[in-house]
């Protein structure tokens, strides 16, 4: 799962070592607050990917982490199968035109990044702590197969 760090002047993704493998970047992705002009919440990122991973790694349904190179700008990705995400845009970041990241706090982020937090960096789940209740997307119930009817007994 994806860390956020949002402080009064940069939102930062931190990227664990593995996603950092598998998108090919060496460092966190920094974003500055005044760069963010939209925050989305979807429950399937992968229609909001464009281009192709130039670098990065897609596996068609299960991940896509990286770049993403189009005629539209650079994307960053950091999604997993098809759980609900958060698209954020930016205008005037040197690297990306837009991040789209997998995780079950973009509700969080949302309202973090409305309200004034601290000059020191903090989890996003923690600002939202402060705020009032931590909203979550409820877990799917796995749903329940119906038995089949028994088999009509053969005529003799």
């Amino acid at each position: 799962m994806v860390t956020l760090l949002l402080d009064s002047t940069q939102l930062e993704v931190v990227l664990s070592l593995s996603e950092r493998a598998l998108s090919f970047r060496k460092g966190n992705v920094v974003v500055e607050r005044s760069a963010i002009t939209k925050v989305q919440l979807t429950d399937d990122a992968w229609t909001w990917l464009r281009g192709i991973p130039s670098p990065g790694t897609l596996v068609r349904g299960v991940i896509a982490m990286g770049t993403w190179r189009s005629a539209g700008g650079d994307d960053f990705a950091l999604v997993r199968r098809r759980r609900p995400s958060v698209v954020i845009d930016l205008d005037g970041h040197p690297e990306y035109h837009r991040i789209i990241l997998t995780t079950r706090h973009g509700l969080a982020l949302v309202q973090a990044l409305r309200v004034e937090v601290a000059e020191e960096a903090v989890d996003v789940v923690d600002i939202a702590a402060e705020t009032g209740t931590i909203p979550v997307v409820p877990e799917k119930k796995p749903r329940k197969r119906k038995t089949p009817a028994p088999a009509p007994a053969p005529a003799t």
